[in-house]
């Protein structure tokens, strides 16, 4: 049996990048899906819910199922710019993206993954927010306090069963990152990753299948670096 049968997931950006890989690899082993975000992701068979994550939910997950057993929050941004260069409106909008949008996700699903006594929850830092890395300010403070939520949020939810853990990622060949892997910077992006190359969304997908299956169900509060070792070593 497929270690995903019988189980429903909430995706919240699925269209592209790892979210899309992710869905990809829970389809493949058997998972119901349900997809949030502005568009319906191609090639993948799920319930799909139309929302701006810049925008408030209102009454966007009403129609969820009663019992989730996980939940990932994708969305993310990458706005690289020196520190004297951001305005207050930068750090808005990254912190609307990466932690505002991931609470109204929780809180909007939090009864339906009460209900399975068993749910899983997956958010994404970046190693940005370990590791000081010039003009990554705005995202790694917004990526800061994801870290902050899923610590948090693990201990206040453990007593429902629910596990909450963040995945913090290098540089991964996403259409988010398409700009910084242009032409020479591709070769330079992977000299700097001590496995010699940046990531690639199935690698980060493998891990989140990891945290909400089974297999992970004594992993809770965690940061887990998938960062081809930029993160650790030197």
């Amino acid at each position: 049996m497929s270690s995903f049968t019988g189980k429903t997931i909430l995706i919240v950006g699925a269209s592209s990048g790892i979210g899309h890989a992710l869905a990809q690899l829970l389809q493949e082993q058997g998972a119901t899906l349900i997809t949030a975000g502005r568009r319906q992701p191609e090639g993948i068979q799920s319930t799909h819910i139309e929302w701006d994550v810049t925008q408030p939910l209102g009454d966007a997950f009403a129609q969820l199922p009663e019992e989730l057993h996980g939940l990932v929050y994708c969305p993310g941004t990458i706005n690289l710019k020196p520190f004297q260069r951001l305005q207050p409106d930068d750090y808005q909008a990254d912190f609307q993206t990466n932690v505002m949008g991931a609470i109204e996700t929780i809180k909007g699903s939090f009864t339906a993954l009460k209900k399975s006594k068993m749910a899983s929850v997956v958010l994404f830092s970046t190693v940005a927010a370990k590791v000081g890395i010039g003009l990554h300010t705005s995202v790694s403070v917004a990526k800061s306090a994801v870290e902050g939520l899923a610590k948090s949020l693990a201990a206040e939810f453990a007593t429902y069963g629910i596990r909450v853990n963040a995945i913090a990622p290098s540089l991964t060949d996403t259409p988010l990152a398409e700009e910084l892997l242009e032409g020479d910077r591709r070769e330079a992006a992977n000299k700097r990753h001590p496995l010699g190359r940046v990531g690639k969304p199935e690698d980060i997908a493998a891990m989140a299948a990891f945290i909400l299956s089974d297999q992970a169900s004594w992993i809770t509060g965690q940061v887990i670096g998938v960062d081809g070792g930029m993160g650790s070593l030197k």
